[in-house]
């Protein structure tokens, strides 16, 4: 993945905006104000910092090198990603979803609302029918 593809990625989701509290050089992508990824996107090698389910993140870095316990972040609910081919695309994406689901799941519903956001992981469900709204 490229520095113009994981911005592009980090973007794409609703309402993600890229800011720079840190300086010039380090992203810092947010929704609702809050950041979901952190990347100083001219290292080399490439790197993001992610949120993350706790247990999962444990997981993750278990199964690969490149991912460590966030630089600089809570390390319990951080990962940091070394983007030189070792993680699968496909993986870096779903955990730049997943972070940006991890703190958009923890905005007051009107701002979900606004973002016209339904997490992957729900299904909605009319109450008590337990089939799936039309």
């Amino acid at each position: 993945m490229t520095p113009g593809e994981l911005k592009r990625l980090c973007l794409s989701l609703p309402g993600a905006r890229e800011e720079f509290p840190f300086g010039e050089a380090n992203s810092v992508f947010k929704v609702a104000g809050k950041m979901f990824a952190l990347s100083p996107l001219e290292s080399k090698p490439l790197r993001v910092s992610l949120k993350c389910d706790p247990d999962l993140a444990v997981q993750l870095r278990r199964d690969h090198p490149e991912i460590t316990a966030g630089y600089h972040l809570n390390k319990r609910h951080w990962n940091t990603v070394v983007l030189d081919g070792g993680v699968p695309t496909d993986l870096v994406r779903e955990m730049v979803e997943d972070s940006y689901d991890l703190v958009v799941s923890g905005l007051p519903r009107r701002e979900q609302e606004k973002l016209r956001w339904v997490a992957l992981s729900q299904e909605k469900t009319p109450r008590g029918s337990g089939k799936p709204a039309r």
